[in-house]
């Protein structure tokens, strides 16, 4: 269904980058300053199908556009993220929620080199087109690779809400979660990563 801002929205579990995804990365960008809080390293994955208009890149849309993942980039991502000065990885795109094919492989070795939770020494964001609410409905490795990520910058980039002071992010419908806040305990009657319901943004909202 394509809405009213011409954004295709996907039925609960429609995009399943399991089967989606094609292996390729459009970038990758070391040491910058614009995709998150402090010094990043930022990985641009290849696919997405919101299509949202006038996206900043578009080229990324498709699935095949770009070159292909490697060990040998994996292996430079780890690497350029131990550095001292690093705050952590910014996952972008294309859509990395249909990524996972590469990227849940690659965020377990990060949180096992870099920890996780309050004792993480590096921390993962994440700019994805699906709602936080949507992503805890959708296919089991969208959840798996949400519950290995610190920051999430939710919904499509809508034109008509864009403003040029807003950080981190596109248009106004988009918010900045805080995922380690949104976590809740779990209890015994059940098992793996629980979310609140509402989700916390980060810094309070104060972005």
């Amino acid at each position: 269904m394509i809405n009213a801002d011409g954004v295709s929205v996907p039925a609960p579990c429609e995009w399943d980058g399991r089967a989606l995804f094609a292996g390729n990365v459009a970038d990758y960008k070391p040491f910058n300053f614009v995709d998150g809080e402090g010094v990043r390293c930022s990985l641009y994955v290849s696919g997405c199908p919101f299509r949202c208009p006038n996206c900043y890149n578009k080229a990324a849309q498709s699935f095949r556009y770009g070159r292909p993942y490697t060990t040998e980039l994996e292996e430079r991502i780890l690497a350029n993220v131990a550095q001292p000065y690093v705050a952590g990885l910014s996952l972008l795109g294309g859509e990395p929620m249909l990524a996972t094919p590469i990227l849940l492989p690659l965020l377990r070795r990060f949180r096992e080199r870099f920890g996780a939770g309050e004792a993480a020494t590096r921390d993962v964001w994440v700019w994805t087109g699906y709602t936080y609410e949507q992503l805890l409905a959708d296919t089991p490795d969208k959840r798996e690779l949400l519950d290995l990520v610190d920051v999430l910058v939710d919904g499509p980039f809508i034109q008509r809400l864009y403003h040029h002071d807003l950080a981190f992010r596109g248009s106004a419908n988009q918010r900045i979660i805080d995922l380690r806040a949104s976590r809740v305990h779990a209890d015994l009657q059940c098992s793996g990563v629980q979310y609140a319901a509402e989700p916390v943004l980060w810094r309070g909202g104060e972005y």
